[in-house]
């Protein structure tokens, strides 16, 4: 009695207690992969965790071309921890418009190493910006936004933020070059809009980690 033949097998194999072999034609190679609970697993065994507060910040190889562009807030909590943030980015230069104040206790040392300059309005000193040759990008939700995931920044750019509750007006995003938004997973649909602009920042900072 003739047994039947494995797929990409060869009698000789089978009589020696060799695994067979996935024919390609039939059964292609899987490429096997690490399982990332056991890699972290691995590294808890080399490696110890000593706290280490306030680490120096990294060196940047060229300076950060990147400027923060903020409508009139309506918080000036929220103005604060995007001028943190900026700062923690590396972030030399700062726009705000309105009635802006900086909360020091908020802000901390980013309030003396940022540029922060105080405009009434916003569309004016875009349209300022990009006469000296800055691309300009707004952070909202429209028609056309691409992804956040998907968007490369331009080096030398704005990122233009809105206004709590009304985000970016339409005066505004009249001279936009390229609008991104942060995907959303749920309620309430939208995050804080200090939250979102330290998303984008270190979007740009992973894109550019040398400035």
């Amino acid at each position: 009695m003739q047994l039947g033949r494995l797929k990409g097998s060869h009698p000789r194999e089978l009589a020696a207690g060799r695994t067979p072999v996935p024919n390609e034609r039939h059964e292609p190679y899987h490429r096997v992969q690490m399982d990332p609970s056991a890699e972290l697993a691995r590294q808890r065994m080399s490696a110890d965790f000593v706290q280490q507060r306030h680490k120096p910040p990294v060196e940047l190889a060229r300076p950060r071309e990147l400027l923060v562009a903020c409508a009139p807030m309506r918080s000036n909590v929220n103005l604060s921890r995007i001028v943190r943030a900026a700062g923690c980015s590396g972030l030399r230069r700062m726009i705000c418009c309105g009635n802006a104040k900086v909360i020091g206790k908020i802000a901390r040392d980013a309030q003396t190493s940022l540029e922060l300059e105080v405009h009434r309005t916003l569309a004016p000193v875009l349209r300022r910006l990009r006469a000296e040759g800055y691309d300009l990008v707004g952070l909202e939700q429209t028609t056309g936004s691409q992804s956040l995931y998907e968007f490369r920044f331009p080096r030398r750019c704005v990122l233009v933020v809105g206004n709590e509750r009304a985000g970016l007006e339409s005066e505004v995003l009249d001279v936009l070059d390229a609008v991104v938004e942060i995907p959303i997973y749920g309620p309430p649909h939208a995050h804080n809009v200090a939250t979102a602009a330290a998303i984008a920042m270190y979007e740009y900072c992973r894109q550019y980690p040398q400035g």
